[in-house]
């Protein structure tokens, strides 16, 4: 063995701690005590999680506040603003702010990521030409996955369909769409399929990002998803319209994603600050309630969305506060709640993403991330700062532990 990590806890199991033996980038051994000579570090009892999964994330438009407006707050302005800031964008720029958010994520544990980047007549394909090598770039910290999507409309924007013919054909690896931005939203759906099964990739949408209940779309994806027996291969996202529905309206949503095979990403700090900006009073959240989704049945997850643009004009790439932010907003002071927050960035995230190779198991690479805490409960009470990380067996970062100086 080349390292052990001695004295861990593990997020599966209320056992005592244990130590992982790591050889060649994978994880050889897990046992409560290993008697090998060899480099060790001591983790002093704390959580190892395989890291941290941002499963929905824009590094393209990334770091753009300080060239856009964010006085109204709502997805209106923040297309808009966004759309008119890509017209300065080069290739050279996306880079560098994709860097800096990467390095972000990679400091707060993430070591798997899908990063939606989107291509239209204005921009062409400037955004894939800059996210694509970092793929290779930064291999030695995090799997970064691509998913192009047309965020300005596919069938209304003529050339559009090109692109995303070429993208996908150059190495992307999952196609998504943006219905509510298209003058025909189930024809964008249908044409996202098509492109999926042409590819053979799999499929995440932005969907009905709006608190008006009329007019969803979810039912177009679950019918599509079953004819092209696409379930377990498709995501979508926001989905805000799932928090205005009743009761009952929302059981049955839920028992159809469930059914289909359709899985949620919630995305906690855009969809809170998005919603909501068209009234003055008894304000709406606005974020679908993920929680009661995954206890139907549905495959969820919790991720960041933007940094630092007007979608959502702040953010540190720390997923475990996406899971305390979502824990407020869903009112959740259950350990099994906590818990389940906790899974949404992790195992969960895993699933949506279908990591077969996910998780602190011996046979799968090394990546994992030590977090300042015991339980995944108390790492979303407190917002546990990630200390450690390490992608296939090589340490990516340290952080010291904050010291007290008492008189």
């Amino acid at each position: 063995m080349e390292l052990i990590l001695r004295n861990l806890r593990l997020a599966e199991t209320d056992l005592a701690p244990v130590d992982i033996g790591i050889d060649k980038g994978l994880i050889v051994a897990i046992a409560p005590s290993l008697d090998v000579e060899t480099d060790s570090i001591d983790m002093a009892g704390r959580l190892a999680i395989p890291g941290f999964v941002e499963s929905h994330i824009h590094l393209d438009k990334s770091c753009i506040l300080e060239r856009c407006k964010s006085d109204e707050g709502t997805l209106d302005e923040a297309i808009r603003e966004v759309s008119q800031a890509k017209a300065d964008f080069t290739v050279e720029d996306i880079q560098a702010r994709a860097r800096r958010t990467l390095e972000k994520a990679i400091l707060q544990g993430t070591t798997r990521m899908r990063t939606h980047v989107e291509v239209d007549p204005g921009i062409g394909l400037k955004g894939i030409d800059a996210i694509m090598p970092l793929v290779g770039e930064y291999r030695w910290a995090i799997d970064l996955e691509i998913c192009v999507f047309p965020q300005e409309g596919l069938l209304n924007n003529p050339g559009t369909d090109a692109l995303m013919q070429e993208a996908l054909t150059r190495g992307a690896h999952v196609v998504g769409g943006c219905p509510y931005t298209d003058t025909d939203p189930r024809g964008q759906i249908e044409r996202i399929f098509d492109l999926a099964v042409e590819h053979d990739v799999d499929i995440d949408f932005h969907l009905d990002f709006d608190t008006n209940p009329e007019g969803m779309t979810v039912d177009d994806v679950c019918e599509l998803t079953d004819r092209h027996r696409y379930g377990g291969r498709v995501t979508i996202g926001h989905v805000s319209k799932l928090s205005a529905l009743s009761a009952e309206a929302f059981d049955a949503a839920t028992r159809r994603l469930a059914d289909t095979g359709v899985a949620v990403t919630v995305l906690p700090a855009t969809d809170l600050f998005l919603m909501g900006g068209d009234r003055d009073y008894d304000i709406v959240r606005g974020v679908a309630p993920v929680d009661r989704l995954s206890r139907g049945g549905v495959t969820c997850a919790l991720s960041t969305n933007n940094v630092l643009n007007p979608f959502t004009p702040f953010g540190d790439c720390s997923l475990v506060r996406m899971a305390n932010l979502y824990a407020n907003i869903g009112r959740i002071g259950t350990a099994a709640g906590m818990d389940g927050c906790f899974s949404m960035v992790t195992q969960s995230a895993a699933d949506v993403m279908r990591l077969a190779d996910y998780g602190i198991a011996v046979g799968n690479p090394a990546d994992i991330v030590v977090l300042d805490c015991e339980t995944p409960v108390q790492a979303v009470q407190e917002i546990a700062l990630p200390l450690f990380g390490f992608k296939r067996g090589r340490r990516t970062f340290t952080r010291e532990p904050a010291q007290l100086h008492k008189p």
